[in-house]
């Protein structure tokens, strides 16, 4: 192979690379900005102001493709795109609720567990075949789920693990879900179509729920919006470019970070049962990930 496209597709990697990395740690920050707020507001407002601020970036790289807005909308899988809506949205009001009740990292790790949960539910909804070395993965994984909710012990309230790891569940129905959409959707409707619905029904909940932002409050939700989708942008180039097994890896650097400002911001420890579930989840996952070519990656 001449040495310039030896360069060419090593560069190629880099820049997949490098973007997978930068998403995971827009999520990161999307993460620690959460339970900043999500400490003092309801989750319901917390997940409307993550859409609603979300929308300008979605509607920008929607307008960059070859088709208009317009005919994106026109021609959109109407059903498909709403039954994945709305699980993906229960995944991230659930785990913007069970933020304030567990440590970062550990909610992160927690949430992670989607990938576990997919294995179990594809061969029922999308008449995947099981597999031995998925299952034993998902069995492994879910070892480490308990280790970091640890019932019986450990964790002072059952009520956070029980939202994040509800979070888990309705992420991995919208990833078996994002499966059924018809191929003619690409990932910028996706995420526009997403980020639309998530702004209307949560908008349509704060007259149940609401308590008036500060201006502080208003601009870390702001943050918040831009840098999920942000993340989303980045993880869909990254994925386009190189196969989701080969950066399922790098997926979970976003553990690092969450632990990272957990431990600078609130003095947040990890346990050391909560370590080696980690571990678990992680390596569970990552195996899970690598065996199967069109895996997804995790979304905020």
């Amino acid at each position: 192979m001449p040495s310039s496209s030896a360069t060419r597709i090593t560069s190629f990697a880099l820049n997949s690379v490098g973007n997978i990395l930068a998403s995971m740690f827009c999520f990161a920050v999307v993460d620690a900005l959460a339970k900043t707020v999500a400490l003092k507001y309801p989750a319901n407002e917390v997940t409307f102001f993550r859409m609603l601020f979300g929308l300008v970036p979605a509607v920008a790289m929607c307008c960059r493709g070859r088709r208009s807005l317009i005919e994106r909308l026109a021609n959109i899988d109407i059903r498909g795109q709403t039954a994945r809506a709305l699980t993906l949205l229960g995944a991230s009001a659930l785990f913007f609720a069970g933020l304030p009740y567990v440590p970062l990292g550990e909610a992160v790790a927690l949430a992670y567990s989607e990938t576990l949960i997919v294995i179990l539910l594809a061969p029922l909804l999308l008449r995947e075949r099981w597999t031995i070395s998925g299952t034993s993965a998902a069995l492994v994984g879910f070892c480490g789920v308990l280790l970091v909710a640890r019932p019986g012990g450990g964790q002072s309230s059952w009520l956070g693990p029980a939202f994040l790891l509800l979070s888990a569940f309705f992420g991995a129905l919208s990833i078996v879900q994002i499966k059924r959409i018809k191929p003619a959707d690409d990932s910028a409707t996706t995420v526009l179509f997403f980020t639309l619905v998530g702004t209307v029904i949560t908008g349509l909940t704060l007259v149940f729920n609401w308590r008036t932002p500060s201006l502080g409050s208003l601009l870390i939700m702001a943050l918040l919006g831009v840098f999920a989708t942000a993340g989303q942008i980045l993880m869909t180039i990254a994925f386009r470019q190189a196969d989701a097994g080969k950066l399922a890896p790098y997926n979970y650097t976003s553990l690092i970070w969450a632990a990272l400002f957990g431990y600078v911001i609130w003095g947040e420890t990890i346990q050391p049962l909560s370590l080696i579930g980690i571990a678990l989840i992680v390596g569970s996952a990552i195996t899970v990930a690598v065996g199967r070519k069109d895996e997804e990656g995790p979304l905020a």
